[in-house]
């Protein structure tokens, strides 16, 4: 990647959902040797259904046209009743990874650690995405598991377990964060603030007490994400603008770190987002 740790061209959400796929895959496949049996590495799935963005209708001018069709009947103007019109409102099913640290099996299986990592369906209001994650949040909030959560998305609302307004006022600023909770330290968070022009910083993913940590290396499994994906080809790193924009410090030090790692002519396209 031409950046030291996150990569703010692979948050168009086109390019985010097969990164976020191969982001978990890779962080399961660090994970798993660092366990200590019994403890195993999990890929879990939550579903749902959304309200697809894709348009599958009928032309406006005919729907007017149809639906007030006039008819002359000697000096009188009559209306032809209205028919029903079929409005088609497709739906996509979704579905989002993420990692579980668990110990035992079947009736057995036990949830210790939850990893989740943040999609643009789970901090935009109004999506389904969004709800559902929340409610799953506060469930394992509740629960004697931990959570870690993996917020890689300058964009959307803020989602992370940690409440806002304490988030705000306590964390520096920062485009990125980790947010992990503890199920037998019910009232702290610990975040990690993450900073476009750093690396991702290594976590600590706790186990059940006394079993101790286990530390995770974000920025290998970034790495290993990157270069395992078609994002140094699919990327036009010389025509794209990235999502959310960029403040102007930042514009400058992309359109320099490109520069620098590849030759890429960026300042007409970077300029845009000024």
């Amino acid at each position: 990647s031409p950046f030291p740790g996150m990569d703010p061209f692979l948050e168009e959400p086109l390019d985010f959902a097969d990164f976020h796929d191969g982001f978990v895959a890779y962080l399961r496949e660090i994970i798993q040797p660092m366990l200590p049996a019994p403890y195993y590495a999990a890929l879990g799935r939550r579903a749902w259904v959304e309200v697809s963005e894709r348009f599958i209708g009928p032309d406006v001018n005919v729907l007017s046209m149809s639906s007030m069709a006039r008819v002359e009947t000697g000096t009188a103007l009559a209306i032809e009743p209205a028919q029903p019109i079929v409005v088609t409102v497709p739906h996509d099913e979704q579905s989002q990874t993420l990692v579980e640290i668990a110990i035992g099996r079947g009736a057995s299986r036990r949830l210790v650690t939850a990893i989740e990592v943040l999609s643009p369906s789970n901090k935009t209001l109004g999506e389904r995405g969004r709800d559902l994650y929340l409610r799953k949040q506060q469930e394992l909030l509740q629960s004697k598991c931990h959570l870690v959560e993996i917020d890689l998305l300058r964009g959307g609302k803020h989602t992370t377990a940690v409440p806002e307004v304490r988030y705000l006022k306590s964390v520096p600023t920062c485009e990125y964060h980790v947010c992990a909770h503890r199920f037998d330290n019910f009232e702290d968070y610990f975040i990690y603030p993450i900073h476009l022009r750093q690396p991702l910083p290594t976590i600590n993913v706790p186990l059940l007490p006394g079993d101790g940590e286990v530390s995770v290396p974000l920025q290998q499994v970034m790495q290993r994400t990157y270069e395992a994906g078609p994002y140094h080809r699919e990327i036009d790193y010389s025509q794209i603008i990235p999502s959310p924009k960029l403040a102007d410090e930042q514009v400058k030090w992309v359109r320099e770190r490109l520069s620098e790692f590849n030759g890429y002519d960026t300042g007409r396209s970077l300029e845009y987002s000024l």
